[in-house]
């Protein structure tokens, strides 16, 4: 009689891209980090943005606190929640790796211009959307509280959408 064991912890294929490991470990992820994650990946997948963080950044002007990232995140995906639920209906795959190629496949058939690192982001939030939701819905009013009276939150207005 052989042992059961958890199929969710599986070793990959060999197959498998290496994206979708790096989709398994951020879906590992709490969800103020994703959110964080969300914000930067929004950041790193538009050189204007890099161009313009470093300006700020060189002016002290520019707050990478995971607050300020997290605020930013949420922002983004309240953006872009809509769009990734408007996608297409898609089968539970059963896996966890397909599951993961399923949505980043919805994610970027329904998001336009992303680069990598947002559609990984935004992909491991559909997935734990119910905990991103419930985040992103505690948020006051969707800012964080600036620090200190020199600190501007400047992600929040450079993410916008």
């Amino acid at each position: 009689m052989s042992e059961p064991y958890d199929s969710r912890f599986t070793l990959p294929s060999i197959d498998d891209a290496p994206s979708t490991e790096a989709g398994v470990i951020l879906m590992g992820l709490d969800a103020e980090r994703l959110l964080a994650g969300v914000g930067l990946a929004r950041l790193a997948d538009e050189p204007a943005l890099v161009a313009l963080a470093v300006d700020q950044a060189r002016h002290d002007a520019l707050d990478l606190s995971t607050e300020a990232l997290a605020e930013a995140g949420i922002l983004r995906w309240r953006a872009v929640r809509p769009l990734i639920e408007a996608g297409p209906e898609m089968t539970a795959a059963g896996s966890l790796r397909r599951e993961w190629e399923h949505t980043t496949a919805r994610v970027t058939a329904t998001v336009t211009g992303l680069g990598p690192a947002s559609v990984a982001c935004l992909a491991a939030c559909w997935l734990r959307r119910d905990d991103i939701d419930d985040l992103a819905k505690s948020a006051r009013h969707g800012r964080a509280p600036e620090k200190g009276s020199g600190t501007h939150d400047v992600l929040s207005r450079v993410f916008a959408d």
